[in-house]
């Protein structure tokens, strides 16, 4: 099974791409656990909440990992993983768990998806940044981290539309060799 991980800021379709992705292969997506948890616990999270989030990310993707290996599925996309993580914490707080780091080097994936800022924004309850410039800002923190590690990854940019045929195009080109 090819596990491909969604990556970007906040409001750049992450989710959706991931939902989309998930019913054109018939198979699952894992979607980001920090959504449910803020909802329940509030937006005045801490820098241990973001240990909390990770490790509840972590064990939901383990969990949807297990039932796709199960299903026999072919893929796994999975909406954020430890470098959004890593990100977010660094970005808020100047600083990383060390439990975060560690696991940015021991996961493993196939494929990463960077989602581009040319999304209009859109606000909800859960969202910190809906400046242009902060966007962009974590965007280039992302594209260089992604340029810096070794897992194939693509720029995803565009419409909704375009940004789908994107991603299955990456997939299949990457992925279905």
């Amino acid at each position: 099974m090819k596990k491909v991980v969604i990556i970007g800021p906040e409001s750049t379709g992450k989710s959706t791409l991931c939902e989309q992705l998930a019913a054109h292969y018939k198979t699952l997506w894992c979607p980001e656990y920090a959504r449910a948890y803020l909802t329940k616990h509030g937006m005045n999270y801490t820098h241990d909440d973001l240990l909390t989030i990770a490790k509840g990310q972590l064990e939901l993707e383990d969990d949807y990992v297990n039932q796709s290996r199960k299903n026999g599925n072919r893929f796994l996309f999975i909406d954020t993983n430890m470098y959004v993580m890593k990100v977010w914490d660094e970005f808020v707080f100047g600083k990383c768990h060390q439990f975060i780091l560690d696991q940015v080097v021991e996961r493993k994936y196939d494929l990463y998806l960077l989602c581009n800022t040319d999304l209009p924004w859109v606000a909800d309850e859960l969202r910190e940044y809906p400046d242009l410039e902060s966007r962009e800002r974590l965007f280039h923190i992302y594209k260089d981290i992604m340029v810096n590690q070794t897992v194939p990854w693509v720029e995803i940019g565009g419409n909704n539309d375009e940004r789908t045929r994107s991603a299955i195009g990456a997939v299949e080109e990457i992925l279905n060799k």
